[in-house]
């Protein structure tokens, strides 16, 4: 069952909700700082054996290691006066992640002068974030969000890199699309676009979920009938990059060098260990990072891979709307992510967190959550006490112990369970709790013509705003302004008098 039937979670509840979100959190901080100390060096550095220790007690986090190396350490303002070498290495406070990201490492690391500080600033500035999320998931899924509030990413990632702003921001473009508002959907789209925009300058992933987002207003969201409303697409399309061009303009046009050189860095990054994807298991031992070949086309086949992955959801999603009414953004730009988090070159383990939200919004079988949880887990463990076999010497044989079976089985059965995925994402309902549906929407073909049968008025949509239908069928004769439309924008023209203009059958 979904939540579509139920009713929101009050204020208790999701206070409750937030709450063991923040015990999580505690947690998820606790889990890395104990690769803090207990001594430091003269840079701030961990101290003793802060690499090894990192791998062989599984917490090893970007946010230590990054403390140095990028000119975190000396606050340097990020991208103004960066660059990067005919090497690839980063210079001059260019980090290797887009402007927000950048900016949010900068702010973290005021104040601090070793990794312990700089790890204990960067969860402050992102538990904020982390918590927003469980509140909008308790909002619009229900207990369902407890997924997120006690899932076991939240554990292993929330403080492994800066992920939580992104993942915030996209939860919030799902609220703002389906919370009740007398907003019309294109406008609604307009702001989730936004959002969308914002996170892609934090991690690029929101980007992708502004095709289905478009797609969506195209079709009309819940109505789904009538014309195609191109314009509202447009308008979401031009908001996200308006979003994206207005973020990153003040630092191309600071550093123009150094803002480059953070997306060359991307560019040049080669198919490695650190990269953790198919692409390297798959192809050992010819994906090394000496092998020119190989690597010139992996540039060119995973995104031409993945590029093909998000048309084969966008096209599913088309012929479900076709067939249902609805187009399912959600399902889509679930599985968008899978194909990216499948075929891309790069897979980081924290990337668990941005598709832990739609195991909450979608009503994926919980036997298939549990099993990509229980294996990302298992990947999560196995992966770091592998490099730490790697960097000691120990017997990295298939039947050399449980640590190089982990990470085999974390490697394919996450490969294996993200096809399924896909494929389940695309089928399957939401769980968005009844309030969290638009304003005067409805099931694919519920809405109704309620025939008016005095003064020989139009028929009405039973499903509008109460105070439309008052005024077309009573005789209130004053302009209606934009905010008696109902949620697909249909209704009384601005300036005409009491005329409803319905545009569905």
């Amino acid at each position: 069952m979904t939540g579509a039937g139920r009713r929101p979670l009050g204020w208790l509840a999701l206070a409750l909700l937030v709450a063991l979100t923040g015990i999580t959190l505690v947690l998820g901080y606790a889990n890395k700082a104990r690769c803090v100390g207990p001594e430091f060096d003269g840079s701030g550095r961990s101290q003793p054996d802060f690499t090894l220790r990192g791998y062989r007690d599984v917490c090893y986090s970007d946010i230590q290691t990054l403390w140095l190396g990028r000119d975190i350490d000396t606050h340097v303002v990020p991208y103004v006066d960066g660059s990067i070498t005919p090497g690839g290495e980063l210079r001059g406070g260019t980090v290797e992640y887009p402007v927000l990201t950048g900016l949010l490492i900068w702010v973290s690391a005021l104040g601090a002068d070793t990794d312990g500080g700089f790890l204990l600033g960067s969860a402050l500035v992102m538990a904020p974030f982390g918590l927003l999320t469980g509140w909008l998931l308790g909002q619009l899924a229900r207990w369902r969000a407890l997924l997120w509030a006690l899932g076991p990413p939240l554990v292993l990632y929330a403080f492994h890199n800066w992920d939580l702003p992104v993942v915030a921001c996209a939860v919030a473009a799902v609220a703002v699309m389906h919370r009740p508002r007398r907003w019309p959907l294109a406008r609604r789209g307009v702001v989730a676009a936004v959002l969308l925009g914002l996170g892609f300058a934090f991690k690029l992933y929101p980007g992708i979920f502004v095709l289905p987002l478009a797609l969506y207003v195209l079709t009309r969201g819940q109505d789904g009938t009538g014309e195609l409303d191109r314009r509202g697409a447009l308008q979401v399309c031009g908001a996200a990059i308006a979003t994206v061009v207005l973020v990153n303009l003040p630092f191309a046009l600071a550093g123009y060098q150094g803002w480059r050189a953070s997306i060359t860095f991307q560019q040049l990054r080669k198919v490695d260990l650190s990269t953790n994807s198919i692409w390297y298991w798959g192809f050992r031992p010819y994906s090394e990072p000496g092998n020119a070949v190989f690597q010139s086309a992996m540039d060119r086949v995973t995104p031409t891979l993945v590029l093909l992955s998000f048309a084969v959801a966008a096209a599913a999603g088309w012929r479900r709307w076709r067939r249902e009414g609805v187009y399912p953004w959600l399902g889509v730009s679930a599985a968008m992510l899978c194909g990216f988090l499948l075929l891309h070159k790069v897979h980081s383990p924290q990337y668990t967190l941005w598709l832990l939200p739609f195991f909450v919004l979608l009503a994926v079988p919980w036997r298939w959550v549990a099993a990509y949880l229980v294996v990302d887990a298992v990947m999560g463990v196995s992966i770091f006490r592998w490099l730490w076999l790697l960097n000691t010497g120990g017997d990295q044989s298939i039947l050399g112990g449980l640590t190089v079976q982990g990470v085999v089985l974390g490697v394919w059965g996450r490969a294996v369970l993200l096809v399924v995925l896909f494929v389940l994402f695309l089928r399957v309902p939401d769980t968005l709790a009844r309030s969290a549906r638009p304003a005067g929407g409805s099931a694919p073909g519920e809405d109704r013509l309620l025939e008016v049968r005095d003064a020989g008025r139009p028929p009405v949509q039973d499903d509008l705003p109460e105070l439309v239908q008052h005024r077309a069928r009573g005789g209130v004769h004053e302009p209606f302004e934009e905010r008696d439309l109902d949620d697909r924008g249909v209704g009384l023209r601005n300036g005409d008098e009491a005329r409803l203009d319905v545009d569905h059958p």
